[in-house]
């Protein structure tokens, strides 16, 4: 449930390692009124960790405005299966408790226009 420690330096994405974290994280950013951008992963996957430091940078360019959140989808299945994740990488977008996006691939320049449109949407 912590942030991830890469290179010595502490992470903006949280890792979820579990259905508990999921659900209190989600509930976190529900109650902060903030949206969750999550990107479902999994070890094999090397599209989904070629996403990996994109992802970060995100989080850093949208710290406290956006929840990051990383599920591997190996570790965490019903997670996973709760929010129908078929292939990696997925990215989820969550406002008010509600999938508002979803986006299977590793495209960059599309998740930056709809994390950019949703940082922006009241």
């Amino acid at each position: 449930m912590e942030a991830e420690e890469e290179g010595g330096v502490s992470s903006k994405v949280l890792k979820v390692d579990s259905e508990e974290a999921w659900d209190s994280f989600i509930t976190q950013a529900n109650t902060q009124g903030i949206p969750v951008f999550v990107h479902f992963t999994a070890a094999w996957c090397v599209p989904s960790i070629a996403m990996n430091a994109f992802f970060e940078e995100l989080a850093i360019k949208y710290q406290n405005i956006i929840m990051f959140l990383l599920v591997d989808v190996d570790d965490v299945k019903r997670v996973a299966k709760k929010m129908e994740v078929k292939a990696m990488p997925t990215f989820v977008l969550i406002k008010d408790g509600k999938v508002v996006d979803r986006m299977v691939g590793a495209n960059p320049e599309e998740i930056n226009k709809r994390i950019a449109c949703l940082s922006s949407t009241p």
